[in-house]
């Protein structure tokens, strides 16, 4: 039997480990795909146009969230970024994963759109606040002052970890990559994941009346 796919959403604050174990399950799994957002911006040097982002004017994405055909959306420092649903629709209705990696509030956008009953959403909690900053400054990506703000955003993200469906404290990479691993695997499983399950369950009933005559 086929599968749905899931429309998978990795939350964490930054530092937490997300977009380690998000490359990680796209090397697991050469079949999942990320999610492919929508922008306003114009594309910076070397972006590439439905690789990197699809990039629209700002009336052609206003469209788009006007007919509820967004997953999810936000308006960033005066550019909009976006989900569209049409591609994500078609991966999982031909049994693809889709990953998305974003905060809160695009998870809670996606957990309550018309895809809601594919969604499988992770949140990934750092094994304490002073590892946590120990990770941003070791990774030495950022200015003391944009640690900080990383630091105090920390917080509102953390806050929410109670609306995912899922919470894996990241205290050691491989073991929490082993964790997540099982969360899919027992989540393709799902009967609404199985869209001929029920026909399947009829041909069980046709095979035990055949042999009850």
């Amino acid at each position: 039997m086929t599968r749905r796919g899931l429309l998978i959403i990795l939350s964490s604050p930054s530092g937490a480990g997300k977009s380690t174990l998000a490359r990680k399950l796209m090397a697991w799994d050469t079949t999942l795909s990320f999610s492919v957002s929508a922008t306003t911006r114009p594309p910076r040097a070397g972006e590439v146009d439905g690789t990197d982002y699809h990039f629209m004017s700002e009336p052609a994405f206003k469209e788009l969230v006007k007919d509820n055909k967004m997953l999810e959306h936000a308006n960033v420092f005066g550019n909009f970024y976006g989900s569209p649903e049409a591609p994500v629709r078609e991966a999982i209705e031909v049994g693809r994963d889709v990953l998305f990696d974003i905060d809160w509030q695009g998870a809670q956008q996606i957990s309550r759109s018309a895809l809601q009953d594919h969604v499988l959403s992770i949140f990934v909690l750092p094994p304490s606040i002073r590892e946590l900053r120990r990770r941003l400054v070791e990774r030495g990506q950022d200015a003391p002052e944009t640690i900080q703000k990383r630091m105090r955003k920390s917080w509102d993200e953390i806050s929410h970890w109670d609306a995912y469906d899922y919470v894996l404290i990241n205290d050691d990479l491989d073991a929490t990559f082993e964790r997540l691993k099982t969360i899919i695997a027992a989540e393709r499983q799902r009967a609404a994941q199985q869209p001929g399950l029920l026909e399947f369950v009829r041909g069980l009933q046709e095979e035990f009346e055949e042999a009850e005559q």
